[in-house]
């Protein structure tokens, strides 16, 4: 499920693209922002059925073998293990993955170069040897191999490029879709006749807060400037990039909105994702800056949090 980390780091994007492209329709912008969401969960999808790719690649690669004049031993009598194992058939033949593969259009039918150039670092790899050549075959370990196949693919960033290059929106995403699959793998079960995938959110408010979050950043984002202008003036000048301030700004709607989010959960989710979408020293700034205006605007009841260790 799309996590509320990953839904902040949508909303800050569309926020950016908003302003930096001079757009006045917001509404545009919402329904750019819901796309961005909805192709984040398509790649969760896209990323389970590539491990079926490679296996059925795999497969072929048997046949083809089995077809040679001066045909090996190897050739005619293939370990079948990768291609046979029950997790990857599970997944190739779960209604749950193939009708969102049909009904958004997800397929690797133009990308084969990738699937064989993968199939080709797998069957090198230590876990594809250690896999195929094990002494035992048992659903345990079928399972652990197709749970570390997702976080092998995690390292390689050809791949990674390629699935930029298929969707814009799918930039940054890679990582989480592979770690949503490598879940989804960890709960099955050899007594499981249908994958259990996981759902988009995790609560029905999760897409409300994002559109919440993205509308009322933007309606409140020239009077959240001024109070990060106020709380920057003490910092080098050259390091308050406009990303900063945007993360700043969200921020500061998370804060004063968003009554049962606690506060430390909103610095720490914005302190992090200036680390790694902003630059090198933005999260000292972030936190810097947040902590004052926190100060503040407890002082002054401009946070009001509902519940128990909120603030």
């Amino acid at each position: 499920m799309l996590s509320r980390r990953l839904l902040r780091v949508k909303v800050a994007k569309t926020l950016y693209a908003h302003l930096k492209s001079g757009s006045d329709n917001l509404k545009a912008s919402e329904k750019s922002l819901v796309e961005s969401i909805d192709k984040a969960y398509d790649l969760y999808f896209q990323m389970m059925s590539f491990i079926t790719e490679v296996a059925r690649y795999a497969e072929s690669r048997i046949e083809i073998n089995k077809q040679k004049k001066l045909a090996t031993y190897e050739d005619l009598n293939p370990n079948r293990r990768f291609v046979d194992n029950p997790v990857i058939q599970l997944i190739a033949n779960s209604d749950s993955v193939n009708d969102v593969l049909a009904s958004r259009k997800l397929s690797w039918a133009n990308q084969q170069d990738a699937v064989k150039d993968v199939y080709n670092r797998l069957v090198e790899s230590e876990l594809y040897k250690n896999y195929m050549a094990a002494s035992i075959n048992t659903f345990t370990n079928d399972k652990k191999f197709v749970e570390e196949f997702f976080q092998w693919l995690e390292q390689d960033e050809a791949l990674a490029d390629v699935v930029t290059e298929m969707s814009l929106l799918w930039a940054d995403d890679y990582g989480f879709a592979l770690y949503l699959a490598m879940r989804t793998v960890q709960h099955t079960k050899a007594s499981h006749e249908e994958l259990k995938v996981l759902p988009k959110f995790k609560s029905e408010e999760d897409l409300d807060f994002a559109k919440t979050l993205f509308v009322k950043s933007l309606v409140q984002y020239e009077d959240n400037q001024e109070v990060v202008d106020r709380y920057s003036k003490n910092w080098d000048v050259e390091r308050v990039v406009f990303m900063d301030s945007l993360i700043l700004s969200i921020a500061i709607t998370e804060l004063t909105y968003f009554e049962s989010i606690p506060v430390k959960v909103t610095l720490d989710e914005w302190i992090d994702i200036a680390k790694y979408y902003s630059s090198p020293t933005s999260s000292n700034f972030v936190n810097g800056v947040l902590d004052k205006i926190v100060a503040e605007f407890k002082e002054s009841g401009r946070i009001n949090k509902s519940g128990r260790g909120l603030l």
